[in-house]
């Protein structure tokens, strides 16, 4: 008695293989597939589609809900049009047909490529797993060379456009100016232009009820329930200082596209990273800017001069080094003029604590003249040892004075690289043992492809951290050319009587400042770690 199959038709197509044109299209897979079941007499029990999925990982979701059905005992056939529509990774793909399918008496077949479990191994089958995942790993690279070709024909393309601009209804990749949205933007540039900061900017939107962008495109799309749903209406209105620099820094207000901001690790792995910014791409007049040229370079003239001087015209000369040591954001500048009842007061303190209050951060206050005192101090102290001792002694010194927080770093890098490597062994064991459990049937076939394919994404991660911590260790190993180049830009000093923006640049890489704390008399106590360029923390 001829055996009757519970058929399961799988189909797929990724966003890259509608380059195929018709002949791979969902309806042409469909219409072959059941043309063959009706020939040979087979029971359709239902359609598994997965539309716009890529074929190198097997996370689908009607792929995962068929190999439910599978354990569940409605299917024993499974038929897509070639092997590539199961999956174009080929080690998880032949996991599937040579033994998952077996293992649970399922048949299956691969139409175009004359593959069917009934009729045996098939020899020819390991080779086009192979090829179909170069065929993904080449349509990848053809797909990011044609994406830099549109992009630089001036394309834009992005879940939203961004706020002032909205897709155009007819051409796609083409942005236009959305008059509804466009004033928002033009405010900020005009502030900006006139000298309000970014932080005083927050607050007026905040109290003018001027609504976020996230909160426009939950609106029109539908897009960050989960920010917006039972919560106070305040929220809608809720702007951040980052939200504001980033939109004066963003040059798609004057016409121009930048692209190439980050990438996927690999055409497998779809985890983001951010690229350097001398591999991005930047081109000039795409579409039509909001702010003019004039207006774009008076707001960025405003934000460069706030970056060292007050509206008064006093100098920040601590601007851009002071970072909080428990946030790791800057720390604000505020200047209290003296008044009939009021001492003058200059300090600083964590920006997001300013922003978000204590929920956030603590203060981390510390006044201007007793940070300036403590930095001049310091700085006073190594340029009078560069002028008195020799090279010999003081690199010998330098390299000394930073070891403990060096090797601290190094130390930490090494048993991290050490943790990633020993877990590489193990997963290369863990791989081994399911094979040799798989044999026994001491595992489900189900769950020897899950876990494959999740050790599998351990070990791609781990070797980018792995790369990472080893790059990390080569850079620690430079210490003695940083130290020689810093005594170089100390020596260029004498007597220092007092400090400005440029010196400060030129010697000190970051200054971080902790909270306040009080020792067992009662007294309070402050930690200020200045980190000077190429030695790093050597007090």
């Amino acid at each position: 008695m001829k055996q009757q199959y519970n058929t399961a038709l799988y189909l797929r197509l990724s966003r890259d293989d509608e380059l195929q044109g018709e002949s791979g299209s969902i309806s042409t897979q469909r219409d072959m597939l059941t043309q063959y079941c009706r020939e040979q007499n087979m029971r359709i029990v239902g359609e598994y589609v997965d539309d716009g999925w890529s074929g190198t990982n097997f996370d689908r979701p009607s792929f995962q809900r068929m190999i439910d059905d599978i354990e569940d005992g409605k299917i024993n056939c499974v038929i897509t049009k070639d092997l590539s529509r199961l999956g174009r990774n080929y080690i998880l793909t032949g996991q599937y047909t040579e033994i998952y399918f077996p293992s649970k008496g399922v048949r299956y077949i691969a139409l175009n490529d004359g593959v069917d479990t009934e009729k045996g191994d098939s020899e020819i089958a390991p080779f086009l797993n192979i090829l179909n995942e170069m065929h993904a790993r080449q349509t990848s690279k053809k797909v990011k060379s044609a994406m830099k070709t549109r992009f630089l024909g001036g394309a834009h393309y992005g879940a939203y456009a961004p706020i002032g601009y909205k897709k155009h209804p007819e051409i796609k990749g083409k942005i236009i100016p959305d008059e509804d949205t466009r004033w928002i933007v033009e405010r900020i540039f005009d502030l900006a232009a006139h000298g309000v900061g970014a932080g005083r900017i927050r607050s007026m939107l905040d109290k003018e009820k001027v609504p976020t962008p996230a909160w426009l495109n939950y609106q029109k799309y539908g897009t960050f329930a989960h920010i917006f749903e039972g919560q106070p209406e305040s929220k809608r209105y809720q702007w951040t200082i980052c939200n504001i620099k980033d939109i004066l820094a963003n040059e798609v207000y004057i016409g121009n596209s930048v692209h190439n901001k980050q990438s996927t690790i690999s055409f497998k792995n779809k985890r983001k990273v951010r690229k350097p910014k001398d591999e991005w791409l930047r081109v000039e007049n795409t579409h039509e800017p909001i702010i003019s040229l004039e207006l774009w370079e008076q707001a960025q003239a405003h934000i460069q001069s706030r970056k060292r001087t007050t509206k008064s015209g006093e100098t920040q000369i601590f601007a851009g080094l002071l970072k909080c040591a428990d946030c790791g954001w800057g720390l604000r500048y505020l200047h209290n003029y003296p008044t009939a009842t009021r001492k003058e007061k200059r300090h600083y303190f964590c920006t997001t604590y300013s922003e978000y209050g204590k929920e956030k951060c603590s203060i981390h206050h510390i006044r201007y003249d007793i940070l300036y005192a403590v930095v001049l101090g310091r700085l006073q102290y190594w340029i009078a040892e560069a002028h008195q001792k020799n090279d010999s002694e003081l690199l010998q010194r330098l390299l000394k004075s930073g070891d403990k927080q060096r090797n601290a770093e190094i130390s930490h890098t090494k048993k991290e690289l050490a943790k990633a490597e020993k877990r590489l062994a193990e997963l290369d064991n863990l791989f081994v043992k399911m094979y040799e459990d798989r044999a026994k049937e001491a595992i489900t076939e189900r769950n020897f492809a899950m876990l494959s394919a999740k050790y599998q994404e351990e070990q791609v991660q781990l070797e980018a951290k792995k790369q990472e911590l080893q790059e990390r260790l080569d850079k620690s190993a430079q210490d003695t050319d940083g130290a020689e180049k810093w005594l170089y830009l100390v020596r260029k000093y004498t007597e220092l009587t007092e400090l400005n923006a440029p010196l400060l640049n030129e010697l000190i890489d970051k200054i971080v400042v902790h909270e306040k704390e009080r020792d067992e008399s009662g007294a309070k106590t402050q930690e200020v770690e200045i980190f000077y360029r190429f030695v790093g923390k050597i007090d």
